[in-house]
């Protein structure tokens, strides 16, 4: 009789065993990122870390949480799995650096249908590795198979990461006055922002996205989309740390224009020449394939620079040659004057310009 059927918890659709040999596998990957202050073991309640043992004597945490919007949708759809961990990672280590903070520790949230121990491990292997290029250890996470929450094949994923930096050191953008110099790192393509966006122009155009990108020959389209976001943590923290950098803003969400203002004190304005770096080929790609309008790639993508710093005119020099002998390309985009806190981008076909002023009740 069906009330006698014996109901169990794999008969509604969650494997205890299947999250089990997940954990035994991602073992290995989650010791490999061991750091001072974390052993980086897996399997507790919760995850320890000592700021003494990573030599802090007097630290401020910092935390940051974030997802990879829908650009997890674009690596479920082309099995591309194995690195939007690094868009994890990155979307969180990027957040913290720019308060000055080293990144120590990341924990991870993947949520499925029905978990696909292949398809998971490989996208922690991909978390462990971001965490890796960050140098903060994978001390914990959560996996959660939830049947009739999502699509078959899909999953989301969560990241939190928490910083320190010493008492007094932090970047907090209250030396920033006109005079200061913008300087922008080369970002490593679309990163984790707009995805939505891109994801309308491929349905609506009908982009092969197995085939040669129109602006790159050597790279499929899809892997000129999926490419990770770059961390930019090991690059920055000695310059931080050496004193010649007043402020940071991480190029994500609300593109040049809405990021750059929430590090701006009152009375400064920022203003970016478009002019003063090259588009990258993929950015004008989209904006030529959506006809969009300057101002809307300036608040949409990072229209390829993933992180402003703001410097004084006498460490401009020396930032510039600390960052490009790590491998950062480094372009001086603009400058800090005097007005209403906000952002104009100026190019020389037209002028973009829009303001964004940032309150703390904003959260971004």
């Amino acid at each position: 009789m069906a009330g006698d059927t014996s109901y169990s918890y794999e008969k509604a659709g969650v494997s205890i065993a299947a999250g089990n040999a997940l954990v035994k596998a991602i073992g290995p990957l989650v010791k490999a990122t061991a750091r001072p202050g974390a052993d980086a073991e897996i399997g507790g309640f919760g995850g320890f870390f000592d700021p003494r043992a990573a030599g802090y004597s007097d630290p401020l945490l910092v935390a940051a949480n974030d997802g990879v919007g829908t650009k997890v949708k674009l690596a479920i759809d082309h099995d591309r799995h194995d690195r939007i961990g690094q868009d994890l990672v990155a979307m969180c280590v990027n957040d913290l650096i720019v308060q000055g903070a080293e990144p120590l520790f990341f924990l991870d949230y993947f949520a499925t249908g029905k978990l696909d121990n292949g398809v998971a491990e490989r996208v922690i292997a991909g978390i462990a590795e971001g965490c890796r290029m960050a140098g903060c250890a994978l001390i914990g996470g959560e996996t959660a198979e939830m049947p009739g929450m999502y699509a078959a094949g899909d999953y989301d994923l969560a990241g939190f990461c928490v910083g320190a930096v010493e008492r007094g050191e932090q970047l907090t953008g209250d030396k920033i006055a006109p005079g200061h110099v913008l300087l922008g790192l080369a970002s490593s393509g679309v990163h984790s922002n707009g995805y939505s966006l891109v994801r309308r122009l491929a349905a609506d155009k009908g982009w092969k996205m197995d085939r040669p990108a129109l602006f790159n020959q050597d790279v499929l389209l899809v892997d000129a989309l999926a490419e990770p976001t770059r961390i930019y943590v090991k690059s920055l923290l000695p310059v931080i740390r050496a004193g010649k950098i007043d402020a940071l803003a991480h190029i994500t969400g609300g593109g040049l224009l809405e990021n750059i203002p929430r590090v701006l004190p009152e009375g400064a304005h920022a203003v970016v020449d478009a002019d003063s770096w090259e588009q990258p080929r993929l950015m004008a790609f989209l904006q030529a394939q959506g006809h969009i309008e300057p101002a809307e790639m300036a608040r949409t993508f990072n229209c390829g620079i993933g992180m402003v710093l703001a410097v004084t005119p006498d460490n401009v020099a020396t930032v510039v040659t600390d960052l490009e002998q790590v491998g950062e390309i480094v372009f001086r985009i603009g400058e800090i004057i005097a007005g209403e806190r906000g952002c104009t981008v100026r190019g020389s076909a037209e002028t973009w310009s829009a303001r964004a002023d940032w309150t703390a009740s904003h959260h971004g």
